[in-house]
C-alpha cells in the first residue's frame, strides 16, 4: 500500500512538484507581448516573474501572465478563461503549449486578431526563454489546423519581430 508521501511508485503525472525547483528560482525581468490599444501591433509590457531553472516552469509562468492580461493599458490577446493543459520543451527547443478549447471558442476571430494571439504567445516565449526556439500550439490536447480559421498551427512557429512596435 502506498503512503501519501510515497512518490517513488506513483505515475509521474501524479507526483507533486518538489519545492527545490522553485527554491532555486529567481526574479527575472521579462517582456510580455500584448496588443496595442488599436490591436494593430504587439507591444512589450515589462514584468518581473519568477524564473526557475526549468524552462517548462518558466514558460508556464509566462503563459499564465499572458492569460491574466496586461497591467499597463495594452489589450489582452488571450481569452481570460483560457487555461494551460500542459507545456513541455523538447531538446531541439520546440515548446509545446497545450491550451484549453476556450482559447478558440472565445477568440474574437479575424486574421489580424489571430496573428496577434499566436505571436503574443510565441514571441513572449521565444524572446524570454533561451532554451525555446519555436512554439507548437495545441488545443485541448490535439493538433489544431488553425486557431480561428486563418493561421496554420500544424508546424512550430518562430518569433516574428515585424509585429512588435
Amino acid at each position: 500500500m502506498m503512503g501519501p508521501n510515497d512518490t517513488q511508485n506513483r505515475p509521474k503525472n501524479q507526483q507533486t512538484m518538489r519545492p527545490t525547483a522553485m527554491e532555486r528560482s529567481q526574479n527575472r525581468p521579462v517582456h510580455l507581448y500584448f496588443a496595442d490599444k488599436d490591436s494593430r501591433y504587439l507591444m512589450a509590457e515589462n514584468r518581473v516573474l519568477k524564473s526557475p531553472q526549468d524552462p517548462e516552469f518558466f514558460a508556464r509562468s509566462i503563459i499564465d501572465a499572458l492569460i491574466k492580461g496586461p497591467q499597463q493599458g495594452l489589450v489582452r490577446t488571450l481569452p481570460a478563461a483560457t487555461a494551460i493543459r500542459a507545456i513541455f520543451v523538447t531538446q531541439e527547443g520546440i515548446c509545446f503549449v497545450d491550451l484549453t478549447l476556450t482559447v478558440a471558442d472565445y477568440h474574437p476571430g479575424g486574421i489580424h486578431s489571430e496573428w496577434l494571439t499566436i505571436y503574443s504567445i510565441v514571441n513572449s516565449l521565444v524572446l524570454n526563454v533561451p532554451q525555446i526556439k519555436a512554439v507548437k500550439i495545441l488545443i485541448n490536447g490535439t493538433e489544431a489546423k488553425t486557431l480561428a480559421g486563418h493561421i496554420d498551427l500544424q508546424f512550430p512557429i518562430k518569433a516574428n519581430m515585424l509585429l512588435i512596435r
